[in-house]
C-alpha cells in the first residue's frame, strides 16, 4: 500500500506521546490551523453540509480554530477528537462556554466509543496525513478510514483536506468497502498568488477536478500553486446509488 514516506520526517505522527509534549512545547503559541483557514474551506463546507443542525464529528482537531468558527458560522453541533489528552484538556477549557462543542481524548484508529452511522459529516484536516507518516502507516490508514466509512450516514459526507494528491490517497479512500463517491477539488495554500510573468486565468477551486479512468489527475491538468492542498468529498452512498455509479464518477453532483 501507497504511503507518504517521501514527504515525512523521523518524527511519529500516529503516536499520541510526540502529539502531548508537541502541545505541551507550544502551549504559548496559541491556534493552529493546518492547511487551510475556515474562511477558504467555507465554500466547500456549506455546499456539502449545508444544514446548520448535522451532526458534524472533526477528527484530529488540535487546538485550530475551525470548529469555533463554524460555531460562528451557524453549525450546532461539532464533536472534535484528538489522540493527544493535552490538547483536548487545553480546548474543553477553552471552549467551555461553547456548548455546540464537546471534545473528546480519541484514536482515530478506534472510534468505537460512537455506533454505527453516527455522524452526517466528517472533517480531516490533515489527520490522515499524521497517520501516513507513522511507523505503523499501513495498518493505521485503513483502520482510520473504516472507522469513518462506519460513522458516516448514509448520504453522509467526508471531508479530508490534504497535502496527499491521487496517486497517494486514492488507493487509500476508493475501496468498494467504504461506498464512498469521491469527488476532487485543488485549493491553493492560503496566500498564494500568481507571479506577474503569468497570462493564465486562475481556475475556481470550487471547480472539480477531473479523475482518469485510473482515478488519477489527467496528465494535462495544470495547478496554479504546484504546492496546492487537495479536498476530497467522499460521499456515501447506499447500494442504489452504487448500483448506478462508475468507481471514479466525478461529473455526478452530490446532493
Amino acid at each position: 500500500m501507497v504511503t507518504d514516506e517521501s514527504s515525512c520526517n523521523s518524527y511519529d505522527y500516529g503516536d499520541a506521546a510526540y502529539w502531548d509534549a508537541r502541545y505541551v512545547q507550544d502551549a504559548e503559541m496559541g491556534n493552529f490551523d493546518w492547511y487551510q483557514r475556515y474562511s477558504d474551506l467555507r465554500p466547500f463546507v456549506r455546499m456539502y453540509m449545508p444544514s446548520y443542525s448535522s451532526r458534524v464529528l472533526m477528527v484530529g482537531c488540535g487546538n485550530a480554530l475551525m470548529s469555533e468558527d463554524m460555531v460562528k458560522d451557524g453549525y450546532k453541533d461539532i464533536v472534535n477528537i484528538d489522540i493527544s489528552f493535552v490538547v483536548i484538556d487545553m480546548m474543553r477549557r477553552k471552549c467551555k462556554y461553547i456548548p455546540q462543542l464537546k471534545y473528546m481524548q480519541m484514536d482515530v484508529r478506534d472510534m468505537s466509543f460512537f455506533p454505527d452511522e453516527s455522524f452526517d459529516s466528517i472533517i480531516d484536516k490533515g489527520t490522515l496525513d499524521s497517520l501516513m507518516c507513522g511507523s505503523d502507516a499501513r495498518i493505521s490508514a485503513p483502520r482510520m478510514l473504516g472507522e469513518v466509512s462506519r460513522l458516516l450516514k448514509p448520504g453522509g459526507i467526508y471531508m479530508m483536506i490534504t497535502y496527499g494528491d491521487p496517486n497517494i490517497r486514492m488507493p487509500h479512500l476508493n475501496r468498494p468497502a467504504y461506498n464512498w463517491q469521491i469527488v476532487l477539488y485543488v485549493i491553493p495554500r492560503p496566500g498564494f498568488e500568481k507571479t506577474n510573468g503569468s497570462s493564465s486565468v486562475m481556475r475556481s477551486p470550487l471547480e472539480p477536478v477531473p479523475f482518469t479512468e485510473e482515478g488519477l489527475i489527467p496528465p494535462n491538468f495544470v495547478m496554479d500553486d504546484p504546492d496546492s492542498h487537495f479536498i476530497y468529498v467522499c460521499k456515501k452512498m447506499d447500494e442504489s446509488e452504487l448500483s448506478s455509479l462508475s468507481p471514479y464518477s466525478l461529473n455526478d453532483n452530490l446532493s
